[in-house]
């Protein structure tokens, strides 16, 4: 009987051990640990970058349209402030007096800064287009420079005269000549009514020959000694021409200044957009003002 309890004892024993034994491994495998969501702690290799709170904003380009002198020269002068305001200031250089303002019609470029507001309403009366002027930026007065000839009271009878072929700047070159004495025009010729050399009353006995404005400068260049030229200011500073080496400018105490003054044209209903009021904001500082006066001696003359 004591052995069979004994026995009986021993089995109670190994079965209690067994039950804990496998308690422990049930509760292992049946409760799953919780997951673990959180970001694991940086190591050596997986340290998260720190982020950039001064990486800058991604600025919005603005496209603008110029002659090379001197107006893409001041647009580079006002990039920096172009991009404190979010913008970046993309320059596009062209040739000639036609393509800008094309470009600008078909939406190529946001604005163009090479013409004044005579020139630009003539063309939107030839083409059907419907730019405006959205700012006046500067001046240039009008030369006369001649090749082989100091002074205007030495130009010879039949001399040949070079103007600007093209609608206001062939008026503007007249009113010139007209100023100087050299040619009579009617009564009422003006900016705003516009003339031709079909419309000289007394040509004062010269040969008076209308061409391409950018033309100008090289063809004065290869004419006959005691030929003079009527030469846009900006065509004058590409040809290496001084102010100060002109027979006669523009008198800046008429209404030349203002009626000449450069602009920015922009198509019709942008000229208060954002881009464009930052791009006039940039110009019309003093620093851009000092720049012009300092770099162009009198060729070119802020006018904001």
């Amino acid at each position: 009987m004591k052995k069979i309890t004994a026995i009986v004892l021993t089995l109670v024993l190994v079965l209690a051990l067994a039950a804990c034994g496998n308690s422990g491994n049930n509760n292992s495998q049946a409760t799953p640990a919780p997951a673990d969501n959180s970001t694991p702690a940086p190591t050596e290799n997986n340290t998260p970058a720190p982020a950039d709170d001064n990486k800058p904003a991604e600025l919005e380009k603005i496209i603008v349209g110029a002659s090379s002198t001197p107006h893409a020269e001041i647009l580079e002068q006002v990039k920096a402030a172009m991009a404190e305001q979010g913008y970046e200031l993309e320059i596009v250089v062209y040739d000639d007096y036609v393509l800008p303002n094309k470009a600008l019609d078909d939406g190529e470029i946001d604005a163009n800064y090479f013409q004044h507001s005579p020139y630009l309403e003539s063309f939107n009366a030839s083409n059907g287009t419907d730019l405006v002027a959205a700012t006046l930026v500067h001046y240039e007065p009008f030369g006369v420079y001649g090749k082989g000839v100091s002074d205007l009271s030495e130009l010879a009878d039949g001399a040949t005269i070079i103007i600007p072929a093209d609608d206001s700047n062939e008026t503007r070159a007249l009113l010139l000549l007209q100023q100087e004495g050299l040619i009579t025009l009617p009564d009422d010729a003006s900016a705003a009514v516009g003339v031709t050399t079909l419309d000289i009353v007394d040509n004062g006995g010269y040969n008076v020959v209308p061409v391409q404005a950018d033309s100008v400068p090289a063809q004065l260049d290869n004419s006959d000694e005691g030929t003079i030229a009527v030469i846009n200011g900006n065509y004058a500073l590409q040809a290496g021409l001084k102010v100060a080496d002109a027979l006669a400018i523009e008198d800046a105490s008429g209404d030349a200044a203002q009626t000449y003054a450069n602009i920015i044209a922009v198509r019709n209903g942008d000229e208060s957009s954002e881009k464009i009021q930052a791009l006039i904001n940039a110009l019309q500082t003093e620093a851009v003002k000092d720049y012009i006066a300092e770099a162009y001696n009198g060729a070119v003359v802020a006018i904001f």
